[in-house]
């Protein structure tokens, strides 16, 4: 399960480094190519919570290996694209699959092992997920640079084969007794036209011109059905998302920490790979290497900062680590303004080792933020909220990018939303009760 998240996120962070590559093969627009990244991440974000509660209705086995086929058939076409239509409509279908495979595994760990040995079941699950996420820089670079791009997409099928076979042979659905899930039909068309449109929007409107009313309707109309969604979420007693948790204070907090530290990857993982091959002129593998000098420290601070948290709580850690994240980011906005290494590679340093300190007090406390009985809708809202937090990022960051051709922008917002998540954390969290 550790290695099918892996598979599902590296696609997340893989297509950074081979972007500047595929445009040149496939002759994309700057527009076009922050789609190959938005398609596979706006699908998974608006499906992510409606695959959880399918999972509920049919099966997890069933569901789940039938994501799976859909992610291998979607990344092999994806391998083969001969044009940029065809490349992002089937990272379009990649996000569906994941869509599935996600909350899937999530659920089939909770349920495979007793609840004394989750803790370490989980633990061994993210580690893995994560250290292959972490990779994925380096070997879009490697691919890149010495074999095709084709194969960050082509190396998918073989471990979705492994893991469905283990899936098939090993896995057996649980006895449901719970009364049945009602599916949230007008929620999940809301959120996917709210969403789409405002993507769309914000990523096209550099392109169609900022001055083009169609924009405006566009982004109104996604706004509208974003707000359609909340109302429809509030009046039902099973929403896709429980919009009524995020009264609270030191939850709506935590999903801000999931949701800026994810944006803040799409800032490194795609722009600063595109930065140093573009403006700097590195070679694709190159660029791997220089990213890998923030992901190490995410790998390496994850479990002292699970220790270090017992005892001084969630408030301080989220606190130090939006500052330290806010100055990170100015530093990149200055280097890439400069081209100066000196400001490069220690904000890449300081960054990475910020990732921990806003996630793993998160991902805990989200839970204590809410009533026992809503836990598992606020693991929902958390998974969504990461989600959302990438396809944002790209949105935005590649509506600043094309509009002004510069990588400081990019920053310059993603620092004063860590300086807003600071102010937010310092009044919304408590100290280490919360924690304890």
């Amino acid at each position: 399960m550790g290695t099918v998240l892996g598979v599902v996120t590296l696609d997340e962070t893989v297509v950074g480094v081979t972007l500047p590559t595929m445009v040149r093969e496939l002759g994309l627009t700057t527009a076009a190519s922050h789609w190959v990244i938005n398609a596979y991440l706006l699908v998974f974000t608006c499906l992510a919570a409606a695959g959880g509660r399918l999972g509920d209705i049919v099966g997890l086995r069933l569901l789940f290996v039938i994501g799976l086929a859909v992610f291998a058939l979607a990344s092999l076409a994806c391998g083969f694209a001969d044009s940029g239509e065809w490349l992002i409509a089937m990272r379009a279908v990649q996000g569906i699959g994941a869509a599935v495979i996600f909350p899937g595994s999530l659920a089939m760990m909770t349920h495979a092992f007793p609840e004394e040995q989750r803790g370490l079941a989980m633990g061994i699950y993210g580690s893995i997920g994560t250290l292959l996420l972490s990779l994925g820089p380096l070997a879009g670079g490697f691919f890149s640079e010495f074999l095709t791009w084709r194969w960050i997409f082509w190396i998918n099928p073989p471990i979705i084969v492994v893991v469905a076979l283990l899936v098939l042979a090993a896995w057996h659905d649980p006895p449901r007794e719970q009364p049945s899930v009602k599916f949230d039909i007008s929620g999940l068309i809301a959120l996917i036209v709210g969403l789409s449109l405002a993507v769309f929007a914000v990523m096209e409107g550099p392109d169609w011109g900022w001055s083009n009313p169609t924009i405006w309707l566009i982004l109104a109309a996604g706004i509208a059905a974003l707000i359609a969604f909340m109302l429809i979420e509030r009046r039902l007693s099973q929403p896709l998302i429980d919009v009524r948790l995020f009264r609270n204070g030191a939850f709506t907090t935590y999903n801000l920490a999931i949701f800026s530290a994810q944006f803040s990857k799409i800032a490194v993982f795609v722009f600063v790979a595109i930065y140093l091959q573009n403006a700097l002129s590195f070679r694709p593998l190159t660029a791997g290497f220089i990213i890998l000098v923030a992901t190490i420290p995410t790998v390496l601070t994850a479990y002292p900062t699970g220790l270090v948290l017992d005892r001084i709580g969630s408030r301080t850690l989220i606190v130090g680590a939006s500052a330290a994240g806010a100055i990170a980011m100015i530093l990149l906005g200055v280097a890439t303004l400069w081209n100066s290494y000196l400001f490069l590679l220690p904000a890449l340093v300081v960054w990475g080792t910020c990732i921990s300190l806003w996630s793993v007090p998160s991902l805990r406390d989200v839970m204590n933020a809410v009533p026992p009985d809503k836990r598992g809708e606020a693991g929902g809202i958390s998974m969504t909220a990461q989600l959302l937090g990438g396809t944002v990022g790209m949105a935005f960051s590649g509506a600043l990018f094309a509009t002004t051709s510069m990588y400081w922008p990019i920053y310059g917002l993603t620092a004063i939303m860590f300086v807003g998540l600071f102010f937010l954390s310092w009044k919304c969290i408590e100290g280490k009760t919360l924690a304890s």
